[in-house]
């Protein structure tokens, strides 16, 4: 069973929107998906339609009470499955400090079913605590949701920060498999110097001994749908709410090409006609296409606030490959 972070520290980038409709698009292709939902604030068992009361099954009493990840199961649409969440969760940090081992309880658990499903998806909180480190402990990839914007960069340097810790004390076989960004606009000269940055910073990566080595700037691009705002209010995903708009075209491209990257054949994840794509993106094991030149700045543009200066790791470069927008 391939398992997949989801994660971002910041909130409102996209991380339950992605695990919600990617899970659904992975199980429309033909695969067992289970999608764990380990965020109190219980958004992807509310985006599924599933119940969030402390009386069901839920990751809490997988987490806490000792239920196996088996019992905790509920269905949630074709093909997939999920471990639900709710408010009991928000008081796992604390209930679980006296835990011996208590950055692997999630880890252990979900190797009870590593045979029932093809790929398991964790929806991570939006913090860094333990609850996001059972989920790196567990999983073998990051996905990493992002919007293109300046202060997301920042964000991204102490995230990776994070995750290569997690890999050197913990998990070893942790990977960032991806950046994917969220909520794009094409139009917008900032979104393409977003994606600038973040190649130039993928590209410097390659080679280095580091968690992000391979990672990709994925081809597929989430664009600003409202349809994917309305569709959790109904406990739908957007194949059910409204299988033929933007939103599920591009989580349908986004699930080829996970699924191509674990085939090794590219081809395969092209995107979807009608989807969205990042320009010039870079791809897994691929040098980057020769950078574009960047639209003439504006005299008057501000220059951009200072960066904090590269940890051991090399995370925060992010944030300084360009002085200037």
């Amino acid at each position: 069973m391939r398992s997949v972070a989801v994660l971002n520290q910041k909130g409102g980038v996209g991380k339950t929107t992605t695990v919600a409709n990617l899970g659904a698009a992975l199980g429309r292709l033909g695969n067992r998906v289970l999608v764990v939902d380990l965020d109190p604030q219980s958004h992807l068992t509310l985006h599924l339609g599933l119940d969030t009361s402390s009386d069901g099954p839920s990751v809490h009493k997988v987490l806490l009470d000792g239920m196996s990840a088996a019992d905790a199961i509920v269905d949630a649409g074709e093909n997939l499955s999920a471990i639900s969440s709710n408010i009991d969760l928000a008081a796992a940090e604390l209930e679980l400090v006296s835990v011996v081992g208590r950055e692997v309880v999630l880890r252990d658990a979900l190797e009870k079913i590593n045979t029932h499903f093809d790929i398991c998806l964790i929806d991570c909180p939006p913090s860094l605590g333990i609850l996001t480190l059972n989920a790196l402990a567990a999983a073998r990839e990051v996905i990493i949701p992002l919007l293109p914007h300046f202060l997301a960069l920042q964000g991204l340097g102490k995230l990776l920060e994070t995750i290569a810790l997690v890999s050197r004390r913990l998990n070893p076989d942790l990977t960032v498999r991806g950046v994917l960004l969220c909520m794009y606009e094409g139009g917008t000269r900032l979104c393409g110097e977003v994606v600038s940055d973040l190649e130039s910073f993928l590209d410097a990566a390659r080679g280095a001994n580091l968690p992000w080595s391979r990672a990709e700037l994925f081809k597929t691009v989430i664009r600003r749908n409202v349809r994917l705002a309305e569709s959790p209010s109904y406990g739908q995903t957007i194949f059910c709410y409204e299988p033929k708009c933007h939103g599920a075209e591009d989580y349908e491209a986004l699930a080829r090409e996970v699924l191509a990257v674990d085939d090794g054949n590219q081809a395969d994840g092209q995107p979807a006609a009608g989807s969205q794509t990042a320009p010039t993106p870079v791809t897994v094991g691929e040098q980057p296409a020769a950078q574009a030149a960047s639209p003439q700045q504006p005299e008057a543009r501000p220059p951009r606030p200072e960066a904090a200066a590269p940890s051991q790791d090399g995370a925060d470069a992010l944030v300084s490959t360009r002085q200037t927008l």
